[in-house]
């Protein structure tokens, strides 16, 4: 494992992702920050929620790049396109999975079957996220494949 290699594309892949998402969110392609949607299940101040959020967001990202690196190890291969791939796996998990559980465990969103209350007035996202809008899915698949392209094409193995 090439330690120093992880960590610098790890975080370049991560600050891509974020701000492919954070550009698709500015452009009006999607109504989710997900670093915001992260800050709000630590605080409810929408100023500190971005913060909190960006960081916990980076720290995930830096996981997965792991995860990643990891996957890159065990096959003695790297390359953009293997990360692409993993990175269109990780975004069809993030979507059809993650999506749907985060009403479940984030204190401050709505879900699907219980409407909003005064504390729980953030929107579920739904399935593929499509309550954020209908290219939010394009918008998570882009950013995600980035990532892993980033990461797969520059980690060197050693």
């Amino acid at each position: 494992m090439n330690w120093g290699s992880w960590l610098l594309w790890g975080f370049v892949a991560t600050i891509a992702l974020t701000t492919l998402s954070e550009g698709a969110q500015g452009a009006g392609l999607t109504r989710m920050s997900f670093p915001v949607v992260l800050g709000l299940a630590l605080t409810p101040s929408r100023d500190k929620a971005k913060v909190y959020g960006f960081l916990l967001h980076g720290l995930l990202g830096l996981i997965y790049s792991l995860i990643y690196v990891a996957i890159f190890q065990s096959l003695h291969a790297a390359g953009w396109w293997r990360g692409a791939l993993l990175g269109l796996a990780h975004a069809f998990f993030v979507l059809t999975v993650v999506m749907r559980f985060l009403p479940s465990v984030h204190p401050r969103m709505a879900s699907e079957h219980y409407g909003p209350t005064a504390k729980r007035m953030l929107e579920p996202p739904g399935f593929l996220a499509l309550h954020y809008g209908v290219q939010t899915p394009v918008a998570v698949l882009v950013s995600h494949v980035a990532f892993g392209a980033i990461l797969g094409a520059f980690y060197q193995l050693r």
